[in-house]
């Protein structure tokens, strides 16, 4: 297994950072066989958001809010980041993929023309905690073969900026150091940042992409606006804008994420996420007579 160095970088700069649009808070729900979790980005988002369909937040201590995991289900049309804080999870899908997924790892699959597979908690006592992000594919790719990857925490390229700032690249570029993954369509960028107490982050961003910051702990500044733990920050489309600029109020740990949109229609029933509803029907009726993952 390799290990990714973490260097220290000077920090970007950004001369016109974007505003908040608004602050989501999220659904409390549950999903799979009852994992309890929050929607953080719900389907009424999914246009606004665009590339990303879904982002899911789970943590607790309490075995039965998350014991029994996620039995076999099927995807098409998308891909799944799952992101470990904490916890272990093993999956095993239709396409031959296992792997077991542990603290500050990441699970990326693509769902493509479709897989089936479960994801299923290793411990029964204990922290579990992380997200998983639904992120769209192009109408040209949604069929296409599915893929998957385990990243160990110690894979995942990071770095250190001088204001103190550990930023771990899952996808996309910063500061220039890329990701584990990156699409070039979809171009996603997604970082988790560990921000000391009165540290400034700032993140160029094409004008163009759709961006939100989720934080998990502490409290952070973005201009004028204060965003609170639990809570997302959808970041306005500022034409004349150049990226944003985090500042944290306490020591803090947010996601950054943002994509270009595809400005395809998207029509979703469950898990499966296409273009019209002829080809949800088409996704329905392949799932059940078995051809799903064939």
């Amino acid at each position: 297994m390799s290990t990714v160095t973490q260097p220290q970088v000077p920090s970007a700069s950004v001369s016109r950072p974007r505003h908040v649009e608004r602050l989501v808070t999220g659904v409390p729900t549950s999903d799979g066989a009852g994992v309890k979790l929050t929607r953080v980005l719900t389907q009424q988002l999914q246009r606004r958001l665009d590339p990303f369909l879904m982002l899911d937040a789970f943590g607790s201590d309490k075995p039965d809010d998350y014991i029994a995991g996620f039995p076999d289900h099927p995807h098409r049309g998308f891909e799944t980041v799952t992101y470990m804080i904490a916890g272990r999870m093993l999956h095993r899908d239709s396409a031959g993929h296992e792997g077991l997924l542990e603290n500050g790892g990441v699970q990326w699959m693509t769902a493509g023309r479709g897989v089936i597979h479960s994801e299923i908690p290793q411990q029964e006592e204990g922290v579990m905690e992380g997200f998983q992000l639904w992120l769209n594919l192009p109408a040209r790719d949604k069929m296409s073969a599915p893929w998957y990857r385990d990243f160990a925490a110690t894979e995942l390229p990071r770095f250190t900026t001088d204001a103190g700032v550990d930023a771990i690249v899952i996808a996309g570029e910063s500061h220039g150091v890329t990701g584990a993954v990156t699409r070039e369509t979809t171009a996603p960028l997604y970082i988790d940042l560990h921000l000391p107490a009165g540290a400034r982050f700032s993140q160029p961003l094409p004008a163009g992409h759709n961006a939100f910051v989720y934080v998990y702990r502490g409290a952070l500044q973005l201009g004028a606006e204060t965003v609170p733990v639990r809570n997302m920050a959808v970041l306005a489309n500022d034409a004349d804008s150049d990226g944003v600029t985090i500042e944290a109020t306490t020591d803090t740990r947010a996601l950054l994420i943002a994509g270009r949109p595809l400005g395809e229609p998207i029509a979703q029933y469950g898990p499966f996420v296409m273009n019209t509803e002829q080809e949800i029907y088409q996704a329905v009726a392949d799932y059940r007579a078995g051809r799903l993952a064939a």
